[in-house]
């Protein structure tokens, strides 16, 4: 991997939730290594509130999130991508746009905290919950030696991350031992 940041774009189908979580960990447990997006491939139009309140309690600056479409990410304008995570089973069931700089994929499938109908206990705990899920993955992701993984490497240790396989993921691969 280059010296740049690199660009890496979070998906979910509505990106009012979860794609957003994402970017925001990335954006402050990235280090200064990695550019964050977020987009939905039918976005919300907003960030959904408890979304926005995770975030406010755990002091992220709330300004730069809005829910979008990932076409922003597929024209001859965006910003070339080097990885593509999906958090969501729908957006990686999807046909995905062309995105520039042929970035490495990987779904990391996060239950979805919108969908949780209960009390406002229980809403919140199913948001922090997903939270906690994006930060241990995204941790995972920033702890990775990425200057020294052949591609092939690097595209089992993201898939592997996505499976919460967290030790599978940064411990290279051993041979089998007779």
């Amino acid at each position: 991997m280059s010296d740049r940041l690199l660009n890496v774009l979070f998906l979910c189908t509505g990106n009012s939730a979860r794609s957003i979580m994402a970017e925001a960990i990335l954006s402050r447990e990235g280090l200064g290594r990695f550019q964050s997006f977020s987009a939905g491939s039918q976005p919300k139009g907003d960030v959904h509130p408890i979304t926005l309140d995770v975030l406010r309690n755990l002091n992220y600056d709330l300004s730069k999130f809005r829910s979008k479409s990932w076409e922003e990410f597929s024209g001859p304008e965006a910003p070339p991508l080097d990885f593509v995570f999906t958090v969501c089973d729908n957006a990686a069931n999807e046909v995905c746009p062309i995105w520039p700089g042929q970035p490495m994929t990987a779904h990391w499938g996060i239950p979805d905290p919108a969908a949780v109908q209960g009390s406002t206990a229980e809403e919140h705990a199913a948001f922090f919950d997903a939270y906690r899920m994006l930060f241990n993955r995204i941790s995972l992701f920033t702890a990775l030696p990425l200057a020294s993984l052949d591609k092939l490497s690097l595209q089992t240790r993201l898939q592997a991350i996505g499976k919460d396989q967290s030790r599978a993921s940064l411990e290279a691969p051993t041979e089998p031992t007779a």
